[in-house]
């Protein structure tokens, strides 16, 4: 299954168009590496996200098409969340 559309379906993000832009931008990844939208997936893998201020993993455990809401979070499991360093991009300019 491809990752954007496993992240629709187990609605970690609940559309497959901001699932596509995140992975696009390098803010997923599979087993440790970058994923693309397309990259596959299989039971077992790690998925990695990088929210604005904060890093999940998750494993998968199933896979399926579609499911209901109430089954999705059966689809995966949160190993680890923590908080991230954002580095402030913002630099001070001098008057």
């Amino acid at each position: 299954m491809r990752l954007d559309k496993f992240l629709k379906v187990s609605r970690i993000i609940k559309r497959r168009t901001v699932a596509n832009e995140v992975s696009s931008e390098g803010h997923i990844a599979i087993n440790g590496k970058k994923a693309k939208p397309s990259s596959a997936l299989k039971v077992g893998d790690k998925i990695t996200i990088y929210f604005a201020k904060k890093e999940v993993v998750y494993e998968v455990l199933e896979l399926k098409d579609s499911t209901k809401k109430e089954d999705a979070t059966k689809m995966f499991k949160i190993l680890s969340e923590k908080i991230r360093e954002v580095e402030n991009e913002r630099t001070e300019q001098s008057i």
